[in-house]
């Protein structure tokens, strides 16, 4: 029964409710009825999970989302992932998690993985990381593609949030199973390309009002393009990376 979990499902149901925001659903006959498969969700907002989440269950299954490690530190937080088999992964060291999320998936689990690892600042699909095809290729279970759009105008990087009665529209598909092949970027290309299909088909039916920061430029919008969102990254990246060089050694740079 996992009385964690379902509790989280109702304060998520209540979340909803009281915000305002109208959640529509698409393809939720593609989830799994039973047996592990990766879900693989785009990545636009820190909120995107909770449509994700609300989307399995109405497939009458629960996911368990892969998680950076670092939220383990927040003490509530620890204890809902040690709840709800939610994965915490080391992104320095990976492979722990990995090896977790791939017997998860034996067991016949729904594991959430974000290919694209951050947020989108384009609002457009990044490139993709392996790992969602070559844990689905491990395990042997399909990869079920999923989008969400809208939370973005919740709340997404480097914006005012909106967490109040914002009534904000959000759409979830999702799309038919994948079955990964034994050529990792093959997979990941496929992957790629049903994702892409399922996003164009969820904003042909989503009002984009020209100029809006939420809205990817493709569309008249005002957000970075492709490009410029991916030098903000690695600008961000590469800030991170300094400031975690050891006082020391930035000490000797100087000098």
């Amino acid at each position: 029964m996992e009385p964690t979990y379902r509790t989280l499902e109702i304060l998520a149901k209540l979340l909803v409710w009281a915000t305002g925001t109208r959640i529509t659903f698409g393809g939720t006959e593609n989830i799994p009825a039973e047996g592990g498969a990766v879900v693989a969700i785009n990545h636009t907002s820190y909120v995107d999970w909770l449509p994700a989440a609300l989307a399995i269950r109405r497939g009458n299954r629960r996911i368990r989302f892969m998680i950076k490690a670092e939220m383990q530190r927040v003490k509530i937080v620890n204890f809902l992932i040690k709840r709800t088999r939610t994965i915490p992964v080391d992104r320095d060291a990976g492979a722990a998690a990995y090896a977790v999320a791939v017997q998860r998936l034996r067991e016949g689990e729904l594991v959430g993985v974000y290919p694209e690892a951050t947020i989108s600042r384009s609002f457009e699909l990044k490139e993709f990381k392996t790992g969602a095809a070559r844990m689905a290729g491990e395990a042997d279970v399909p990869i079920v593609p999923l989008i969400v759009w809208g939370a973005q105008r919740i709340w997404t990087k480097g914006q005012p949030r909106h967490v109040g009665r914002a009534k904000v529209p959000v759409a979830v598909q999702v799309g038919p199973p994948l079955r990964a092949a034994q050529d990792i970027g093959a997979t990941n290309q496929v992957l790629r390309e049903s994702m892409t299909s399922l996003l164009h088909q969820i904003q042909q039916h989503y009002p984009h009002p020209a100029g809006e920061y939420w809205v990817p430029r493709r569309l008249g919008g005002g957000a970075p393009t492709v490009a410029q969102a991916a030098r903000m990254d690695a600008e961000e990246a590469a800030a991170r990376a300094a400031h975690h060089i050891p006082r020391e050694s930035r000490q000797r740079r100087r000098n």
